[in-house]
């Protein structure tokens, strides 16, 4: 990112310039980087603090780790709180399950334009399945149309 982290872009005056299309560009690139990390290499690797505070970079070598197929993968917990998989903070077992929920997270952070505790507001208090989830879009942008859209 340019002027720092997504976070800090996405909580700028200048976050529609950050739009839909350059928003669903980032959540594919991420996509296939995770899928790349945990499917395409000898043996897996988790990232475990995927967020939008973090530098733009995918791979971190602090606390990405390798899954191995013959190991519980037990692990000391490791993220930013908000990101993690709850189950990772019952079981201590790291999966690719739990980059696969941080991803989530990022991904609705995008579309509704707030992280943290402003984004569970948002979700706690706009029950999506009586309405659209365009009501919790960003409203800094316009509704996105087209492919976009699609």
């Amino acid at each position: 990112m340019e002027r720092g982290s997504l976070g800090s872009v996405l909580r700028s005056d200048t976050a529609a310039e950050l739009d839909w299309v350059k928003r669903v560009s980032i959540v594919k690139d991420v996509a296939r980087a995770l899928f790349y990390m945990h499917h395409d290499c000898v043996l897996p690797i988790v990232h475990r603090d995927i967020t939008v505070r973090a530098s733009p970079r995918i791979f971190t070598k602090g606390i990405a780790r390798l899954l191995k197929p013959d190991s519980s993968n037990w692990t000391m917990l490791a993220g930013t709180r908000g990101y993690l998989a709850p189950e990772l903070a019952y079981t201590m077992r790291v999966t690719t399950q739990c980059d696969a929920y941080s991803f989530g997270v990022v991904t609705l952070e995008l579309l509704i334009g707030e992280y943290g505790e402003v984004l569970i507001s948002i979700l706690s208090s706009s029950p999506i399945n009586d309405g659209f989830v365009k009501d919790v879009l960003d409203r800094r942008l316009l509704v996105p149309k087209g492919q976009v859209a699609d």
